[in-house]
């Protein structure tokens, strides 16, 4: 009898901690970055984008842990899009304008395999000590051009988690990424975890010149404050090589493929 051998993840580890201030945005902002193949996916009608502080634990890549890059913070600014499949699925994915890292070789291999806008940064946060310790003020930080950014918030009420259909649970639960490639080819790539537990946020803030690392576009919505804001558990993850995608169908990209 034979059968697929399991699939094997480019990157595993855990993201806890995840501090998420989302945004709304004029969608014209936003066409210029949608990945060919994709459309945007909207909340009620409105594009939001997400500012995203979270801290990686255990990470390995390929099974392999690499010494000194195991535990780190990240910070990205995502949006959200879709892609409908033949059949009627639909895989709802985000993609990253910048992201952040405190770790030169996790920015290598996120340009590399995915042609991810990673930047490797001095970063430092403030997170619970342990997993099983409940949230309160979170903070992440960054370095750029000898001056400290960041954001923050703190958590509210209960934790649980989010109903379908609920906002929260759009913003956690998109499972895909999205890439544009040099050549103007887009790649797409899983995230797999289970659903996390959220808290609603309060206090939240984000210090930051925006200009400079996400473009002038994204000024006025950043400055607005945040519609809403969360503050998310984590969970382990896998995250698995790209795949290109070729008319409709995808296709293994050679950098990073099982």
């Amino acid at each position: 009898m034979t059968g697929h051998a399991p699939r094997r993840p480019l990157l595993t580890a855990e993201w806890r901690h995840l501090v998420m201030l989302n945004y709304e945005v004029d969608p014209e902002i936003l066409t210029p970055h949608v990945p060919v193949g994709t459309t945007l996916d909207l909340w009620r009608g409105r594009a939001l984008v997400s500012v995203v502080g979270f801290r990686f634990y255990g990470t390995r890549l390929f099974g392999a842990a690499i010494p000194g890059h195991r535990d780190f913070d990240e910070v990205n600014l995502r949006f959200y899009v879709r892609r409908e499949l033949p059949g009627g699925e639909t895989r709802h994915g985000v993609v990253f304008v910048r992201e952040l890292v405190s770790r030169l070789a996790v920015a290598l291999v996120a340009r590399l395999a995915y042609n991810e806008p990673y930047r490797a940064v001095r970063m430092r946060s403030v997170t619970p000590r342990k997993e099983t310790e409940v949230p309160g003020r979170i903070t992440y930080e960054w370095q750029i051009g000898g001056v400290w950014e960041g954001l923050a918030a703190t958590t509210l009420g209960p934790p649980a988690v989010p109903d379908p259909g609920s906002e929260a649970a759009f913003i956690t639960q998109h499972h895909w990424g999205y890439t544009r490639q040099r050549d103007g080819s887009t790649v797409e790539y899983e995230v797999e975890h289970p659903p996390w537990t959220t808290w609603a946020a309060g206090e939240a803030t984000l210090a930051m010149d925006v200009a400079r690392l996400y473009g002038a576009a994204f000024v006025t919505a950043l400055a607005r404050g945040p519609v809403s804001a969360l503050v998310a558990d984590g969970s382990a993850v896998r995250v698995y090589p790209p795949h290109r995608l070729e008319g409709g169908r995808t296709a293994a990209v050679r950098a990073g493929a099982s």
